[in-house]
């Protein structure tokens, strides 16, 4: 497949209950710019039942400029592959190079795969839609997300394979893969790995559902002697359909950057002014903080947070990326600041001291952070055998990530 040159790339989006997509409209260079601008097409949106993109009305300019240094405007870069994606599809476009930066934005659009994050892909015509999707097997894209990682040549069916893979966001080696109606998520291991990472997560998906955030259904799978983690989408109806996501950054219109940005109240704040109901919402989003500081997680920076669109609401999806982090000592720092004074300091007890800013009193926050911190202890087990665990992992994670003294101390349980 050659490499994108164009200064347009038209964008196909999925209407609600639909699973064909239609053109929506078209991104564009304009101005000598090198990032690319969006404009409906007119008959998109004169269709009836057509979704405004998320921060893109209808009725907003012409031309929806790009998002800080996003290169596009937020809800689009949503769907572009992120670094691991990037990786692969450098390696096969230009593998002399080892910087994702000597490609341009258009052509990690139209190098990656059509199954990408939420409802919406893109094409070089407006005309006709020509999916770019590949099969292979589980045993087939391990191998060959082991040779991406170690520089080695992939043979071309794999891939065109683990291309059309990747275009969904992340870091880590991952794939795409249908079995029959099912739409899964393969996240694998890594030589490099200095714990069991699939199990740890595993781990924690068990331990958010007894505490009743909302997870997709995961499960183990082996592959060539790994442990592979395979998650359902939650972006995907069993029956063709495709639901539109937004991202906290795109949701916050924060720009990409390594510093952490961003914070769960201005995340709630954003969510209960655009959600149908915020019932409920403030007590939601603090347990999804209390839970990423119970175990842990403090890579939950605001790719690693999502919401469905509708075309006029948000809804939170459920939690992903629960990865905690090997740490050593008991201070340690998320991504997301716990309160509007940009503390990011990992403890419950900063956490319950921010309960105003949730518009929770501080008793409730307590109570809640004290029954994240029982459900760990009463499931780790449980949890552990789910992730697979070896007695030397779970001895090497126990207080370490999962309830690390530092980060719940002061907290009953």
């Amino acid at each position: 497949m050659a490499t994108t040159t164009s200064d347009q790339v038209y964008v196909w989006a999925w209407l609600r209950g639909a699973t064909a997509p239609v053109p929506a409209g078209v991104l564009e260079r304009r101005g000598g710019s090198t990032d690319l601008s969006f404009r409906y097409g007119e008959r998109y949106k004169a269709r009836e039942g057509a979704l405004p993109l998320y921060g893109m009305p209808f009725d907003g300019p012409t031309w929806h400029g790009a998002t800080e240094n996003l290169g596009m405007p937020g809800a689009l870069r949503d769907a572009s592959p992120d670094a691991w994606g990037r990786r692969v599809i450098l390696q096969r476009v230009k593998p002399s190079s080892e910087d994702t930066g000597d490609l341009d934005e258009a052509t990690y659009l139209m190098q990656s795969g059509s199954n990408r994050l939420g409802a919406v892909d893109f094409q070089a015509s407006s005309r006709a839609y020509a999916p770019r999707i590949e099969s292979a097997t589980l045993d087939e894209l391990l191998r060959a997300a082991d040779l991406i990682e170690s520089g080695g040549a992939l043979p071309e069916h794999l891939e065109r394979a683990l291309l059309y893979g990747t275009a969904i966001g992340g870091a880590r080696p991952k794939a795409l893969l249908a079995d029959g109606d099912r739409q899964v998520i393969a996240k694998f291991s890594t030589s490099t790995d200095a714990y069991d990472v699939v199990g740890a997560e595993a781990t924690s998906i068990h331990l958010a559902s007894k505490l009743g955030i909302p997870v997709t259904r995961a499960s183990i799978a082996h592959s060539l002697g790994h442990k592979v983690l395979l998650l359902d989408r939650f972006d995907r109806g069993g029956d063709g359909t495709r639901r539109m996501v937004v991202s906290g950054l795109t949701m916050l219109r924060l720009p990409e950057q390594w510093l952490p940005s961003g914070s769960y109240p201005a995340l709630l704040d954003t969510l209960t002014r655009e959600a149908a109901s915020a019932k409920g919402l403030n007590r939601a989003v603090f347990t999804r903080a209390a839970f990423n500081i119970a175990i842990g997680n403090t890579d939950d920076h605001l790719r690693n947070h999502a919401a469905f669109w509708d075309g006029t609401h948000l809804k939170l999806t459920p939690a992903y990326d629960l990865s905690p982090v090997l740490r050593t000592g008991e201070a340690a720092a998320q991504a997301l600041a716990l309160d509007w004074k940009g503390n990011r300091d990992s403890r419950l007890s900063t956490l319950v001291d921010a309960a105003p800013d949730y518009r929770l009193d501080r008793e409730t926050a307590r109570g809640i952070a004290e029954e994240v911190t029982d459900v760990i202890r009463e499931h780790w087990q449980d949890a552990a055998d789910f992730g697979e665990l070896p007695q030397a992992q779970r001895a090497l994670m126990w207080e370490r990530m999962f309830l690390n003294p530092g980060s719940v101390r002061g907290i009953a349980g």
